[in-house]
């Protein structure tokens, strides 16, 4: 193990870890998928760390009890035997095996299914996850069927559900952040027409990439009827509304996972599972639909959940963990190596000021 720099001090580490495990996190979405993992890796004797680049938009919600390093020499001091990243990618320089855990579902943007070379495990969510990456797999890495930690809490009811619930409809609108595929714009007037005018509340929960304009724009739609939050823990918004209102985005069927009704704008993929519209004139039509759900929509939210996430049990994180464990103890010799990536490897080192191969 290197030990060019002295490792910070963490009052939650424990005194007798089992495996070392370090969370690559950009972006506030992470915290969501990688805290289930967390608490089960520390029920089971592990030990936790976490590397967050500076200045990275996730850094405000981290906690003060975690273990945060900081530069690349903590990195390979604390010598994890996994790293788990949520993002795309991950720095090949980090020690331990490299393991995909997600932070969505395939929500039919471009590149979902690829295997870019830095990953040496996949975590999927459900079938139709494993399947794609599975017939796209050129044997750098292994595919393993887990369940998503994030969904866990999702069916355990959250303590924080209760301070966003109403006695009226709720609408979460939670939009995503491509400038091709979001919503924010073209729907922001008929959103602000439906709050003045029609018994409904609102939860605003735009993407951690949202720009300073958006943010502004649906911040000054706050009122007794609609909550704008910033939030890295989406689980209590998803349990408390009765209907998600989104574009092309992953979290519609996290929602749809409920058995609850989702509806979607301009969906770049849309099917019989959601309510799909193309006017921004048809929003209040399309949500009153939403709110008298018929029979049929939902046999097919169930269809499709089932194809997605067929694991309700909320150990996902368990089974998680079995493979990263499993995949520890037998090494990575059977895989073949991964191309070299030159250009990505470069910009990950540009990043982190860092410029050694290893």
């Amino acid at each position: 193990m290197l030990k060019p720099e002295s490792l910070p001090t963490s009052s939650t580490n424990p005194k007798h870890s089992q495996f070392r495990y370090l969370f690559y996190v950009t972006l506030s979405y992470s915290f969501s998928v990688l805290r289930p993992l967390e608490k089960v890796i520390k029920k089971r004797g592990g030990e936790v760390a976490w590397f967050i680049p500076n200045g990275s938009e996730a850094e405000p919600f981290l906690q003060d009890s975690d273990l945060r390093l900081q530069t690349v020499g903590q990195v390979k001091a604390f010598d994890a035997h996994a790293t788990l990243a949520p993002g795309n990618f991950i720095p090949d320089f980090f020690p331990g095996i490299k393991v995909q855990v997600f932070h969505g579902f395939d929500s039919g943007k471009k590149g979902k299914f690829n295997i870019r070379g830095f990953f040496d495990l996949y975590c999927t969510q459900g079938p139709n996850i494993t399947q794609g990456f599975s017939a796209i797999n050129d044997g750098t890495c292994e595919v393993v069927e887990t369940g998503w930690a994030k969904l866990d809490p999702l069916f355990t009811l959250h303590p924080n559900t209760a301070t966003y619930q109403t006695e009226k409809p709720l609408i979460l609108y939670a939009p995503t952040f491509s400038p091709k595929l979001t919503s924010t714009t073209q729907l922001f007037q008929h959103i602000q027409q439906l709050v003045e005018n029609r018994d409904w509340h609102w939860i605003v929960k735009l993407h951690p990439k949202a720009t300073q304009e958006e943010v502004a724009m649906y911040k000054g739609l706050a009122c007794d009827k609609l909550k704008f939050v910033e939030t890295g823990d989406i689980i209590p918004l998803l349990q408390a509304a009765d209907v998600i209102l989104s574009d092309t985005s992953s979290i519609l069927a996290e929602f749809a996972l409920q058995q609850k009704v989702v509806v979607a704008f301009n969906n770049r993929r849309p099917e019989p599972w959601m309510l799909n519209f193309q006017s921004a004139s048809e929003l209040e039509h399309e949500l009153e639909k939403a709110f008298d759900v018929e029979a049929d929509l939902l046999a097919q939210i169930k269809s499709h959940c089932d194809a997605i996430h067929p694991y309700r049990d909320g150990l996902s994180s368990e089974r998680t963990l079995d493979a990263i464990d499993r995949f520890v103890r037998s090494g990575n010799g059977h895989l073949k190596p991964k191309p070299l990536n030159l250009l990505r490897r470069f910009k990950i080192r540009k990043k982190l000021k860092y410029y050694r191969w290893r």
